[in-house]
């Protein structure tokens, strides 16, 4: 080897060494390619909301549900349907499972169909025997209560109960247990006489009908049924005298005038 070759592996190495020395630049890192790359320009998939956004178990669990609702809301309809029409097949065969289901919380006091509405006038009026304070007796005219109660009633947004339908239901519960002769048909007669006196006094009480001293000893109720005029344009033909149901004299017992209901 000669001296050239020498300086030359000598120069090499230097170098060499010099390389290792200089610090080592971090190789760059790799690049991660994007999962779920977004075309540019389309919009950003909006959040389920709603049933949309349950599980799928839950999402058949409230379909599930919406269903028996569905299911229960027609049977109920169906079943208020028929209890209110007319008489049929379906009701005479399954009339007792359409009452089980409609009593008694959903009971309905109409009828589809009606064949004979109500086309009257009835008016509940009263009279008294009043003694007086010197020892006389004198009797009243007749007050007509049903009158009062729509003179009551006329232009007042909210009547009460009372005012509608106190008078009305009394009198209807005395002539559902009483025949035409006024005589009590079965265990109520009692009781619908009893209520319905108690409203008669206590409205001639506080009408001032028995004067400063007075003292109501009898009362006597009747009713005057008229009927209501069919329209201009029908045939039909009905009678305008009004008929009248007089029941006889009731003595008024003690502290019905204050309304005792002992």
């Amino acid at each position: 080897m000669d001296a050239y070759d020498s300086g030359s592996d000598v120069s090499r190495e230097a170098e060499a060494e010099e390389a290792a020395r200089e610090p080592q630049a971090p190789p760059a890192p790799e690049a991660v390619p994007d999962a779920s790359p977004v075309p540019s320009g389309a919009p950003a998939p909006e959040p389920r909301t709603g049933v949309a956004a349950l599980s799928p178990r839950y999402q058949i669990g409230a379909a599930l549900a919406l269903a028996v609702v569905a299911v229960a809301v027609c049977v109920h309809l169906g079943m208020v349907f028929l209890h209110v029409a007319p008489s049929n097949t379906v009701t005479k065969t399954h009339g007792e499972a359409i009452d089980d289901w409609i009593y008694p919380e959903f009971e309905q006091n109409w009828k589809l169909f009606a064949p004979n509405p109500l086309q009257q006038n009835i008016a509940v009026q009263v009279r008294a025997q009043i003694r007086t304070a010197d020892g006389g007796s004198r009797t009243t005219g007749w007050y007509d209560l049903s009158a009062q109660d729509g003179r009551a009633i006329d232009g007042n947004l909210v009547p009460s109960h009372t005012q509608q339908n106190e008078l009305r239901r009394a009198w209807d519960f005395f002539t559902a247990s009483h025949d035409s002769d006024n005589r009590a048909v079965g265990e109520r007669g009692s009781l619908s006489e009893t209520y319905l006196r108690r409203i008669v006094v206590l409205r001639l009480e506080r009408g001032g009908a028995n004067g400063a001293d007075g003292v109501v000893e009898r009362v006597q109720i009747r009713s005057r049924t008229l009927n209501v005029r069919p329209p201009e344009w029908t045939t039909e033909k009905v009678s305008s005298q009004p008929v009248f149901r007089v029941l006889p004299w009731w003595s008024v017992l003690p502290g019905e005038a204050e309304g005792d209901t002992k």
